[in-house]
Formats: C-alpha cells, sequence, structure tokens
C-alpha cells in the first residue's frame, strides 16, 4: 500500500497508516530527512501519550506512555555493529507487548522480529512524502 501527503497532511497520513499497520513492530526505512522522525512524533501523538518525542539517536531508544500501552522508539542510525543492540537487549524490547518503532532498521538486519511492518520513506520534495507499506 502506498501513501503520498503533504507534511500538513500528516495527522490524515498517521491515522491511515494506523489502520492498515498489522504489527506491533514497525520498521522505517528511508534517507536521512524523509519524514521517518516526524511521523513517529504523530503516531506517539495518536496513541494517546503527551510525552514529548525526540529521536534517541543517541541513547538508541526512548519510551513514551501511552493511553493503553508504550511505545518504545529506537534510532540505530549511529550504531556500527548490531552487536551494540543486542547487548543493550533489544530482543527484550520485541519480546513484549508494546509497540516497538525502529528507525534505521537496516544497520540491524539480523535482529529484525519475525513479524513487522516496513515503512518506506522517499522525500519527493521539501513538503510532499510518500511511504510504501509492507506487511511481513
Amino acid at each position: 500500500m502506498t501513501f503520498t501527503y503533504r507534511l500538513s497532511d500528516i495527522e490524515s497520513t498517521a491515522s491511515q497508516i494506523l489502520k492498515y499497520v498489522k504489527s506491533k513492530n514497525i520498521l522505517f526505512s528511508g534517507e536521512m530527512g524523509s519524514g521517518k522522525t516526524t511521523l513517529i512524533k504523530e503516531l506517539v501523538k495518536q496513541s494517546g501519550s503527551k510525552d514529548r518525542v525526540s529521536s534517541p539517536t543517541y541513547s538508541l531508544v526512548n519510551e513514551y506512555e501511552g493511553i493503553t500501552n508504550s511505545v518504545y522508539h529506537f534510532d540505530f542510525y549511529r550504531i556500527e555493529d548490531e552487536l551494540e543492540a543486542y547487548d543493550m537487549g533489544f530482543e527484550e524490547y520485541l519480546d513484549s507487548s508494546h509497540q516497538v518503532f525502529i528507525e534505521w532498521p537496516e544497520k540491524i538486519p539480523n535482529l529484525w522480529p519475525q513479524h513487522y511492518s516496513l515503512l518506506e520513506f522517499t522525500a519527493e520534495d521539501e513538503q510532499t512524502r510518500t511511504i510504501v507499506l509492507t506487511e511481513f
């Protein structure tokens, strides 16, 4: 499924994506600046969280409290080896019942969950993004 949207329509796009994703594990793939973190901020907001969302580039993971569930937000951009993710207990997060959002999953190819939703981002121009959703 493909979504093309303007950044001003991020709320409705996030709502539509939530209707179609089938997994609690969502992988966000795309170039720097393609809109991954922007969409995650809106998805967390729509989960009912009042937490301030920021990319966990240095901490690797942020946790946000939603109304009924937590969201674990990973950013693996800066890791050099997927052993860093393994050493931090990444697999334990996957085993939880909480939602797991993973930016830069390409950095941890051997640690992807068995079932996941993959969102692949493309920046069409400064205000327009395309996301391809694939379920695995």
